[in-house]
């Protein structure tokens, strides 16, 4: 069972996937449509107006394209080189956006709470920043920043504002439905100018689509899909499933906060759980778990890991054997805990260890040559 990866487990989602079903009819009516062409193509317009105007095909292109817009802004403003001031927890795609877009990328730390800490934002704050970002919420540890902190300071200093909700976008837009206490996150907010939400996560679309919102303000196939998956979950239907996510996110950390040697990180409010170790290494707990059948994400700064609560885990019995496990591991590493062995344990503690970061770009690099790499068949030279 994946942390994430996988959102939807609704055996009528899948069926929508019939050669039979209206949503597979979208895509052979849709696959050769060109979304550049809304004159020859009104019906593809149509579902991407509904569905929010900018479908991209997927969270970092929603990214991407909201930092070229704020970049672009800030070249007709004068500036040479625009400034993205954003946590130490954002997506990578913003240093992504700073590389290809000749940007600059101020990295802010955390608070205790581990949200972006506002004092230190508000003193990265210069001529040359272009924007101003926070997670609704972040991918390490499920925390939502202070969103109508940093707005507020988008306001005094007449910055763009973008939140990016790529993650949690389909679960914290219906929490308040549920019940569920969240601060305002949204345009809402005075100040936040744009949104990134991914359509594929838990809006439970098919992978690739994604949507960036702009405060004033790709393929056709994918469009037509992703409109008629949300036109056939409906707001009661989402509603109901980030009401059952949040609910067993909730369960979740509750169980884990009584797991003797295991801290979870801040407070989450949404469905990410980030996980840690002060008696023992917490890496050496993920390998444990990935033998037993848990695929985990593995962080550094600090060394956690991380659980992303999807509809797969609402299936019975599923978290139950999760924590059952994560009980059983730490309880056997608490007898143990300076035990060192391979896999992601030693990675992680490996690159985390190294006084020369510049190395870490090496081993990523190696790890992809090797992820990539193909057998060398007989007479290959």
């Amino acid at each position: 069972m994946a942390s994430g990866a996988v959102y939807a487990d609704d055996a009528s989602l899948s069926s929508l996937n019939t050669k039979e079903s209206n949503l597979m009819t979208g895509v052979h009516l849709f696959c050769w449509s060109n979304p550049l062409h809304p004159d020859l193509f009104p019906g593809c317009r149509k579902m991407e107006a509904e569905i929010v105007r900018m479908v991209t095909t997927g969270g970092t292109e929603s990214i991407l394209l909201a930092c070229l817009a704020y970049r672009n802004l800030a070249l007709e403003k004068g500036i040479d080189i625009p400034e993205i001031v954003v946590p130490v927890t954002a997506h990578a795609a913003f240093d992504k956006a700073a590389h290809l877009y000749g940007m600059k990328i101020v990295h802010i730390p955390l608070d205790r709470s581990l949200k972006v800490d506002i004092k230190s934002m508000r003193r990265a704050i210069n001529p040359k920043t272009c924007m101003l970002v926070g997670s609704c919420p972040n991918f390490p540890h499920g925390i939502v920043d202070p969103i109508e902190d940093i707005a507020k300071m988008g306001r005094q200093n007449n910055v763009p504002v973008h939140v990016d909700a790529c993650l949690g976008g389909f679960l914290v837009c219906f929490m308040e439905n549920c019940g569920f206490d969240l601060k305002p996150f949204d345009f809402r907010v005075p100040g936040v100018t744009s949104i990134s939400a991914d359509t594929h996560k838990y809006a439970f679309a098919p992978k690739g689509t994604s949507v960036i919102m702009y405060e004033r303000s790709r393929c056709g196939a994918n469009i037509a899909v992703c409109w008629s998956t949300l036109i056939s979950i409906g707001r009661s239907g989402y509603v109901e499933k980030t009401r059952k996510i949040i609910e067993k996110t909730r369960f979740i950390i509750d169980r884990l906060h009584k797991i003797n040697g295991i801290r979870v990180l801040g407070e989450p409010e949404v469905s990410v759980v980030a996980f840690t170790s002060d008696v023992f290494n917490v890496y050496e707990l993920c390998d444990d778990m990935s033998a037993s059948g848990w695929n985990l994400n593995a962080l550094q700064y600090p060394a956690a890991i991380h659980l992303c609560v999807t509809a797969k885990h609402l299936q019975p019995g599923v978290a139950e054997k999760f924590l059952d496990d994560v009980e059983r591991i730490s309880a056997e590493l608490m007898k143990n805990p300076t035990r060192t062995s391979g896999g992601i344990a030693a990675m992680y503690g490996t690159s985390q260890s190294l006084p020369d970061r510049s190395l870490v770009v090496d081993m990523a690099s190696e790890f992809l040559n090797a992820c990539y790499s193909l057998p060398c068949w007989i007479g290959d030279k």
